[in-house]
């Protein structure tokens, strides 16, 4: 029989489900997948009951609720000074996934060429070699996962469409700056490139510092997309709740996929979240220290061990260095974790396309303290 063609022959199933299954085969401890084991707050689950009983479960407008939108644009301007039209400039999708395929297939054509900077979430590159994109990607420079910007600049050419940019940045937990967006802004400003910004972690920024956005540098304004998600924020990653924010005119060509990607988000989620927003707005600003604390926390508790940790500025991701502990590729370490000692992480190199410096995994602390004593107690024996 001929084998059917496929379109991503490169694509398998992704780590991340790889690495729960066996998790969950195992019971293994589940460090791995990014998602907290603690519950969204009590009020907001209370607020999504209250929609659902008042029956508001019929589609919702396809650009989003108004008044999460209006929320939204109240957040931004609040908490960083950015001013938005809530009507235009935002847009409510299922989760970041489908705001970061939306943005790529919504002005990406076959032939572009794609800039991406290593490691890169997964999920970026399949998207683009769908929309028909070449592929060009950017190692950052070891050891703190920072833009090489004379590889950068020397990757960025006439075919250029898109750049693809993530802070805080997963899996590194690496965090841009006001001078980072300036320097790229400086890059782009000769070309007709735009930029797709993934800021689904932009609340866990630690040590007293700030999320910079795309959105706040003035001359990248105007060819961007940024990418938010609540998940991240309320600890509802199953809701599948982001948007994404663009100007008008880029709006109305991400519109164009997201009415056929997906249409609509969860109405009476939406209304919860809207609602949440503006009776706790406050909510946000507690989000960094809860997280730092775990962060903290779980470097404590491994201290001692043969796990060398890398510094976190951002995300709820530690990076651990286990060339102490083994010469095995880190798929192979990370089967070994599962398998012998009872913890699940994800190796890095899937997010790479060439090697990196080092023998990285990482660790997601979105978890109880009882579940990070419980795979510290393990760790320590590796």
């Amino acid at each position: 029989m001929q084998r059917p063609d496929t379109k991503l022959p490169g694509v398998g199933t992704t780590i991340f489900t790889i690495m729960s299954r066996l998790a969950a085969e195992t019971g293994a401890i589940n460090l791995g997948q990014g998602f907290p084991d603690f519950q969204p707050p009590v009020r907001l689950c209370e607020l999504v009951g209250a929609h659902l009983a008042a029956g508001h479960n019929q589609y919702a407008p396809m650009t989003g609720l108004p008044a999460l939108c209006e929320a939204i644009a109240g957040m931004l301007l609040r908490r960083h000074g950015i001013s938005i039209d809530a009507a235009s400039e935002i847009t409510i999708t299922t989760g970041g996934t489908e705001a970061l395929f939306a943005a790529i297939h919504a002005v990406v054509h076959p032939g572009d060429e794609v800039v991406m900077l290593d490691p890169a979430y997964d999920s970026y590159g399949p998207a683009a070699e769908l929309a028909g994109a070449r592929l060009r990607r950017v190692p950052l420079r070891m050891p703190e996962f920072s833009i090489d910007y004379e590889r950068l600049g020397a990757a960025i050419g006439p075919r250029t469409r898109l750049l693809i940019v993530n802070t805080p940045h997963n899996p590194t937990g690496a965090v841009l700056t006001v001078d980072d967006w300036k320097r790229v802004a400086e890059l782009l400003e000769p070309t007709g490139a735009l930029v797709l910004s993934d800021e689904v972690h932009e609340g866990l920024v630690y040590d007293g510092k700030r999320h910079s956005s795309v959105l706040s540098n003035e001359r990248l304004r105007g060819r961007c997309f940024a990418v938010f998600s609540f998940g991240k924020t309320y600890n509802a990653t199953g809701w599948k709740v982001g948007y994404c924010v663009a100007t008008p005119a880029l709006s109305a060509e991400f519109r164009k996929v997201h009415q056929f990607l997906t249409f609509s988000v969860s109405t009476p989620m939406q209304h919860a979240i809207a609602d949440f927003m503006r009776e706790e707005p406050e909510f946000l600003d507690g989000l960094a220290p809860f997280y730092q604390s775990r962060r903290d926390r779980f470097a404590t508790l491994l201290r001692g061990s043969r796990l060398a940790l890398r510094p976190v500025a951002g995300t709820y991701f530690q990076l651990a260095d286990y060339g102490a502990v083994s010469d095995e590729p880190d798929v192979e370490f990370c089967m070994r974790l599962i398998r012998e000692h009872g913890v699940a992480a994800i190796p890095l190199s899937p997010f790479c396309a060439e090697p990196l410096q080092g023998r990285l995994v990482r660790f997601c602390f979105a978890k109880e303290d009882a579940t990070l004593e419980q795979a510290a107690e393990r760790l320590g024996n590796v």
